[in-house]
């Protein structure tokens, strides 16, 4: 099931500011003209009411000779106009003549061979409309020239049958005029009034899960998504007081036990060597171990002091020093292979030699109690410690990371001590890789930040 495609706020509202304005400018002009019908002004004005019925009118007969057909609005016209009067003719001199043409305009009906449109006008300066005019104009008859009075008014029907070429020609262009102006324009005043949301999208982005306290800006945030952002702000205000009590729960718990571990160390040391006894003391230490890593990862979480140089080698050999015993009675040969005498790394000495210590640790571990393992520390700054026991599967490199995860469920241990080793790596920017072991087992390779000798 695909999920539908997240609309965009920015273009939705171009989209309706666009169809907004095509809208209102459309409802605008048709009130504008709605009003100058219901006040009379267009009827008052307009001066080819008279003109446009004749030209409705106009046909030919049979014989092809110029005649007026009998339509609705021509008899209105003979009716409100008593004294009508008009002249039609065509390029082929027929004449269709009715009423009697006012005696100031006789001396135009021998010119209209030569006037092509005019407006004629009783007395100079005249208020408009006038008072005659003449136009050439296409008919079902053919182009016709008319001469007439201009006492008609304006069709109703003519107007409305008028709106679309009027819609097409006036109001579209300027329509989409307006439309081109938001599409350019509204993106940019949307985006600035959207920035503070922007600023707080960034801000978001960079939360990690190591970082405390973070809060989404408000600065710029629109009224309409301060609701949002300050319901994010308390829920990370929330996580955060739920994160730092299971800190304080975990190194709480790890103080508790230290005392009780070391009581069971020492009275597990006073009882008679036994088999059982061995057992009893090898659960004791992994409990020990299980205190010290979650200590570990509180301190680590901590870490405020600043990094100094770590020598590498030094803390490689202590290490195999310390784990040599246990290594030697588990059955396995140990190797420390230095490249050089001193190989310097930015640190905290303290975590180096913990992850170093499980790493090596967890060799003994899984190592098949036989064979060999080799500790080397090379340039820039890589310590790598190998085994030759079975490996770890390619499908398994990753979530052996993992907090509380066991490669095999019978193992011992609570699955901390690689995630502890990932965590601090990460602590000092660097990284650790699981390689194949040559010949065979695993090859545990972490690698620092380098400084020079």
């Amino acid at each position: 099931m695909s999920l539908k495609r997240p609309h965009s706020l920015k273009w939705s509202l171009v989209l309706r500011i666009a169809l907004l304005q095509c809208t209102m400018l459309t409802l605008i002009i048709v009130g504008i003209l709605g009003a100058m019908l219901a006040t009379g002004l267009i009827p008052h004005d307009y001066e080819d009411g008279t003109m446009d019925v004749l030209a409705d009118a106009v046909t030919r007969d049979a014989g092809g000779k110029l005649v007026l057909r009998t339509t609705s609005d021509l008899t209105k016209l003979r009716s409100g106009v008593p004294d009508l009067w008009f002249i039609i003719r065509d390029k082929q001199g027929q004449r269709l003549q009715e009423g009697t043409v006012p005696p100031i305009f006789q001396p135009f009906t021998g010119l209209l061979d030569t006037i092509s449109d005019a407006r004629i006008d009783h007395a100079i300066g005249q208020a408009a409309p006038p008072e005659g005019k003449i136009r050439w104009t296409d008919t079902m008859a053919g182009n016709v020239q008319i001469f007439s009075g201009t006492k008609g008014g304006l069709s109703l029907l003519r107007l409305l049958g008028q709106a679309p070429q009027f819609f097409l020609q006036g109001i579209l262009p300027l329509a989409g005029l307006m439309a081109l102006a938001t599409l350019f324009a509204t993106p940019w005043v949307v985006r600035g009034a959207l920035s503070g949301l922007g600023h707080a999208a960034t801000e978001a982005e960079r939360i990690d899960i190591d970082q405390r306290g973070v809060q989404l800006p408000l600065k710029d945030v629109p009224t309409e998504v301060t609701p949002l952002v300050k319901a994010v702000n308390a829920a990370l205000a929330r996580l955060d007081k739920g994160y730092e009590r299971h800190k304080r729960f975990l190194t709480d718990a790890a103080h508790e036990l230290r005392t009780p571990v070391a009581i069971l160390n020492t009275r597990l040391a006073a009882l008679p060597a036994t088999p059982e006894r061995a057992r009893l003391l090898q659960d004791a230490a992994r409990l020990s171990t299980l205190t010290d890593q979650l200590l570990d990862l509180q301190r680590l979480d901590r870490q405020t002091s600043p990094f100094e140089a770590v020598d590498l080698v030094a803390t490689a050999r202590g290490v195999i020093v310390d784990l040599a015993p246990m290594a030697f009675s588990a059955g396995y040969e140990m190797s420390f292979e230095p490249e050089r005498d001193t190989i310097f790394a930015n640190g905290d000495s303290t975590a180096i030699e913990r992850a170093v210590t499980n790493i090596v640790q967890n060799a003994i571990e899984h190592g098949g109690r036989a064979g060999k393992i080799t500790v080397s520390v090379t340039t820039p700054a890589i310590i790598e410690v190998r085994d030759e026991g079975d490996g770890v599967p390619p499908g398994e490199r990753k979530r052996i990371f993992e907090p509380f995860y066991r490669l095999r469920p019978q193992d011992h241990g609570a699955g901390l001590g690689l995630n502890l080793v990932q965590e601090i790596m990460y602590l000092h920017g660097g990284r650790i890789d699981i390689l194949d072991g040559k010949p065979s087992g695993a090859c545990f390779r972490m690698s620092f930040r380098a400084l020079p000798v």
